[in-house]
C-alpha cells in the first residue's frame, strides 16, 4: 500500500517523482529528476524559446490595463488571449477577488482586453493549486489566439539510465501524458540522443513522422524538434516539455505551452536565467530558507521535519502521518550542509508557533553527521529550544554524533531508525 502523500510536499514534489514512475511503465529508461526549484513564469518560458528559434504565438506583457489595450492593439491579431500570469496551474477555471471568473479569456478586441486587464491586474486570482487567498496578478501576457488543428506531445529529457537526453513523443497531445502512458502505451515514443554526437536529421525527422505529422509540416515539425533540442543544451535543462506542440490549419507546427526545468549545478554559467527566478509567489520564510540554500515547504502539522534529500524528505513526512502524526515542514538541508545552515534551519523550525516538536532524519552519504550534531547542539543552546527534539542520524561519522549528541546534556531523544525516531516524535505531540 503505497504511504499517504504529505499535502503540499507531495503536491510539489511527487509530481515529477510520480510522472517518472508511470513514464517507466511504459519505457524503462526514461526518469527525471525531482529536485528542481527554479519558477518561471510562462512569458519568460516563451521568450527563452523564440530567442532559440522555436516557434511560439506572437506576445506582448503587461503590467498595467493601458499597456495591455496597447499591446493588444500593436498585436494586429484576428483574435488575441489574455492570460494572468501566475505559476499556479488551473488559471483557467479561476477566481478573481474582483469577482472576474478565468484567468485566461478570448477576444477580438482591444478594448475588452483593457476592460479584463483592470480585473485582472492587482487583483487576487484563486485555483485549485493556489493557497486559500489566491495569488497576486502582477502582469498579464497578451498573445496572439491561433487556433489548433491537432495537438500532440513532445518532451526532451534527461535520462539516467543511458547517461543522456532523451526525446519522448506521441501524436496524442493537449492531455495529461500519463494517461496516454497508461491507457495508451503504444503511441508513446521514445528515442536516445548521444549527447556528444547531438541529434541527427533522421531522429528528428522519425520522431516528427511518429506525431504523425505529414506532407510540409513533418519537415517544419524535425525542424522545430531540432531547436527544442539546442536550447535544451544551451540553457542547461534537464527537461522541455511541450503540451501541445500542435499545428494550425493554416499549417504551422507552433509550440503552444510549455515546461522548463533546469538543473541548479549550471547557475554558474546562466546567471541571466536564474536570475529571472520569479520568488514573488513564494512564503517569506522559504525565500529565508533559499538564503541559506535550504529547500523549504510549510505545511499544516505540528511536527516539523529536518531532513537531507527531497526523497528522504517525503519518506519523513510520510512516516510520521502513517503514526497518526501531522508533517509541519517539508525541509531539505541537501548534501553540501554546513554547520550554519544546521543553525539557520532550527531557526526557521522554532520560529513557526505550529511547531510542537522537531525530527531530524540525516542519512550521512555526502553529509557529516559529526557536522549535523555540533549545529544541532549549537542551535539548541543558543535559541534555547523549547520543543522535544527527536534525532536519528546514520552514515559518515555517526559514532562520533552520537558522543557529540550524548555528552551534551542537552534533552534530545535518540532514535534507532526512521520508524522509531517518528514514533518517538508523534508520541512527544501526544504527551502535551
Amino acid at each position: 500500500m503505497a504511504a499517504p502523500l504529505a499535502g503540499r510536499a507531495g503536491a510539489a514534489l511527487r509530481d515529477l517523482a510520480l510522472r517518472s514512475a508511470r513514464l517507466r511503465g511504459s519505457f524503462p529508461a526514461v526518469q527525471l529528476t525531482p529536485r528542481r526549484w527554479l519558477n518561471l513564469q510562462e512569458y519568460q518560458s516563451k521568450k527563452l524559446m523564440a530567442d532559440h528559434g522555436v516557434t511560439v504565438q506572437r506576445f506582448f506583457v503587461a503590467d498595467s490595463a493601458n499597456d495591455a489595450l496597447e499591446a493588444a492593439q500593436r498585436l494586429k491579431a484576428k483574435e488575441i488571449v489574455l492570460k494572468a500570469q501566475i505559476l499556479a496551474g488551473g488559471r483557467g477555471k479561476g477566481i478573481f477577488n474582483s469577482g472576474l471568473k478565468g484567468g485566461v479569456h478570448l477576444t477580438k478586441d482591444p478594448k475588452i482586453v483593457e476592460q479584463l486587464a483592470k480585473q485582472m491586474i492587482g487583483y487576487n486570482l484563486s485555483t485549485k493549486q493556489t493557497p486559500k487567498d489566491g495569488v497576486t496578478v502582477k502582469k498579464v501576457m497578451v498573445a496572439e489566439a491561433l487556433n489548433i488543428s491537432r495537438e500532440t506531445y513532445f518532451a526532451i529529457l534527461m535520462d539516467r539510465a543511458c547517461n543522456g537526453p532523451v526525446m519522448v513523443g506521441s501524436p496524442q497531445g493537449g492531455v495529461d501524458i500519463e494517461e496516454v502512458a497508461v491507457t495508451s502505451p503504444e503511441l508513446i515514443f521514445k528515442e536516445e540522443i548521444d549527447i556528444f554526437e547531438g541529434i541527427k536529421d533522421h531522429q528528428a525527422l522519425q520522431m516528427a513522422k511518429n506525431l504523425g505529422f505529414k506532407g510540409p509540416l513533418q519537415q517544419q515539425a524535425a525542424d522545430q524538434i531540432k531547436k527544442l533540442y539546442n536550447l535544451f543544451l544551451k540553457i542547461d535543462a534537464t527537461q522541455v516539455e511541450v503540451n501541445p506542440f500542435g499545428e494550425t490549419p493554416e499549417g504551422q507546427v507552433v509550440c503552444f505551452d510549455a515546461k522548463i526545468n533546469f538543473d541548479d549545478n549550471a547557475e554558474f554559467r546562466q546567471k541571466e536565467i536564474f536570475a529571472m527566478d520569479d520568488k514573488s509567489e513564494n512564503e517569506p520564510i522559504e525565500n529565508e530558507a533559499a538564503k541559506y540554500d535550504l529547500k523549504y515547504i510549510g505545511l499544516d502539522g505540528n511536527i516539523a521535519c529536518f531532513v537531507n534529500g527531497a526523497g528522504l524528505a517525503m519518506a519523513t513526512c510520510d512516516i510520521i502521518s502513517l503514526n497518526g502524526g501531522k508533517p509541519a515542514n517539508f525541509l531539505d538541508l541537501g548534501g553540501g550542509v554546513k554547520e550554519a545552515q544546521v543553525y539557520q534551519a532550527f531557526k526557521l523550525l522554532t520560529a513557526d508557533p505550529k511547531v510542537e516538536a522537531i525530527l531530524v532524519n540525516i542519512f550521512g552519504g555526502i553529509v557529516n553527521c559529526a557536522i549535523i550534531a555540533n549545529g544541532i547542539t549549537k542551535a539548541c543552546r543558543e535559541l534555547e529550544l523549547k520543543v522535544p527534539l527527536v534525532v536519528r542520524l546514520e552514515g559518515t561519522n555517526v559514532h562520533e554524533a552520537q558522543r557529540i549528541l550524548n555528552e551534551s546534556g542537552l534533552p534530545i531523544t535518540s532514535a534507532n531508525d526512521l520508524e522509531d525516531a517518528a514514533k518517538k516524535a508523534v508520541a512527544s505531540v501526544a504527551k502535551k
